[in-house]
């Protein structure tokens, strides 16, 4: 759908500016843009392999593997009908520990394990493949909303882009993610009863 869309945009543009006789204005901003993209896909690059790679550090040192621990109560209160010792938990508690120090691209691996376990009690609980089982739905939702120490990614756009502080942007990154996990929290949580007490009638 999304391909339809830019596809669409470009071509009312090509159009508009056919017709308006600004055909040179949008081949050189066109240039612009394939080069402004390129510096940026060199430095996410960069900021990239950084991060990465102090999170495999600290995967080593076992700091990621602590975070997992401190956040599994998190994870039982959110996921009670788990079990604690489940590959699901634990690759969750790692997508959410990665999450929560701004290394998006580092919790994708974890969250789709995470997702490919969650199918597997899925369909050994008899239901559908097709359909989302509550945990999965959960996890979706806290994932989505994540709770953010380090921004990296909009620190890296603001430097790209020749932001005075790039880094600046962590103090209202972390207000707002708090705020959209806790209401996450309290929504999941909130539907899962409802979901529960209409099993139970």
């Amino acid at each position: 759908m999304l391909n339809f869309l830019w596809a669409g945009m470009i071509l009312i543009g090509i159009i508009y500016g056919t017709f308006t006789g600004n055909m040179e204005n949008i081949s050189n901003t066109a240039l612009e843009s394939a080069k402004d993209a390129i510096n940026l896909c060199i430095t996410m690059l960069g900021v990239m392999g950084v991060w990465v790679g102090l999170m495999k550090i600290a995967e080593k040192a076992g700091i990621v593997k602590g975070m997992t621990k401190i956040l599994m109560p998190f994870a039982k209160f959110m996921f009670p009908r788990l079990k604690k010792d489940s590959k699901a938990m634990e690759y969750m508690c790692t997508n959410m520990a990665a999450n929560i120090l701004g290394l998006g691209w580092a919790a994708t691996p974890a969250g789709l394990k995470a997702m490919e376990e969650l199918s597997k009690l899925n369909k050994s609980d008899g239901k559908a493949a097709h359909i989302a089982s509550n945990e999965m739905c959960i996890f979706l939702i806290i994932n989505i909303s994540s709770l953010q120490l380090i921004p990296v990614n909009m620190i890296a756009y603001r430097s790209q882009y020749g932001s005075v502080n790039p880094a600046g942007i962590i103090a209202p990154a972390l207000v707002a993610t708090f705020i959209s996990t806790l209401v996450a929290v309290v929504f999941c949580k909130v539907m899962d009863s409802r979901k529960q007490a209409k099993l139970k009638e």
